[in-house]
């Protein structure tokens, strides 16, 4: 059973979960839109309920560079950070105020969306340098192949990276996977940390498996437990409570549970 289903303290940090209106502004060609506002204050009930401190919002593909919402509850609830999308062009004196705000990096989350930014270009590398000096993140979800380009480059840009959702293996590949593989590269070079979140978003792969192949290569230090909460486009399937307990079978030693949350702590900032 659970720790957090009996009343104890469950995950230290919840590195990966969206807050939105239900009118928030969408992008063109956005792959999602909300049918209930999903509010801070939902969020932290939900994570009250199962004995989690500390939560981060993860930028939403389809609110583009619209961070306004996400400003909003930062302000309201010191217990949370958050990620960005921004224009590559965004000035240094914006990024400061989202620091200090509670901003904690940017995103990329391009799965299902046409089109791949061009990190090699003069904006980008201006942006990332920009994010090098804030002590900030980047954060990736894509296709496994397209997760694998972006973080090639974004190794070359020499910035921090966060690899979501196990890196989007498919059941066929598993370790062999294309994003797995872009992940183990991204620990492995002492700059990037791995998400253990979101298995339902790839049904079919032994994650615990995964999970092991990435403790080997990195260990508590490289990996972060996310809850992915509310599901977005599997609403009604799953549970906040279900990625408390896929974390425990991944992780089953609560000691190095109890490390992979202090590693969150110290990158998102909390510590």
């Amino acid at each position: 059973m659970s720790q957090s289903s009996i009343g104890g303290l469950g995950p230290l940090v919840d590195t990966h979960a969206h807050i939105y209106p239900r009118d928030t502004p969408l992008i063109e060609g956005a792959t999602h839109k909300p049918t209930r506002d999903v509010t801070p204050e939902e969020y932290t009930r939900t994570l009250d309920e199962h004995g989690v401190l500390f939560g981060v919002h993860a930028a939403a593909s389809f609110m583009g560079p619209y961070n306004d919402y996400t400003l909003a509850a930062l302000a309201r609830y010191p217990r949370l950070r958050g990620t960005a999308i921004v224009d590559p062009s965004i000035g240094l004196p914006e990024l400061k105020a989202m620091a200090a705000a509670g901003i904690v990096g940017i995103r990329f989350s391009l799965r299902a969306y046409k089109g791949t930014p061009d990190l090699r270009s003069a904006d980008y590398q201006r942006l990332f340098r920009r994010v090098r000096d804030l002590d900030w993140h980047v954060h990736v979800y894509a296709e496994g192949e397209r997760i694998a380009a972006l973080t090639d480059q974004l190794l070359e840009a020499g910035v921090n990276i966060v690899v979501d959702h196990y890196g989007n293996p498919v059941p066929d590949l598993g370790e062999r996977s294309p994003g797995f593989q872009a992940a183990l590269r991204a620990i492995g070079s002492g700059r990037g940390w791995v998400k253990l979140s979101a298995p339902y978003r790839s049904v079919g792969c032994d994650h615990a498996a995964l999970a092991a192949r990435l403790l080997a290569e990195g260990g508590p230090e490289r990996l972060l437990f996310a809850s992915d909460w509310p599901f977005v486009g599997h609403e009604t399937n799953v549970t906040f409570r279900q990625m408390v307990e896929s974390f425990e079978r991944v992780i089953p030693d609560p000691m190095v549970r109890e490390r992979i949350g202090r590693t969150a702590a110290r990158l998102y900032k909390f510590a």
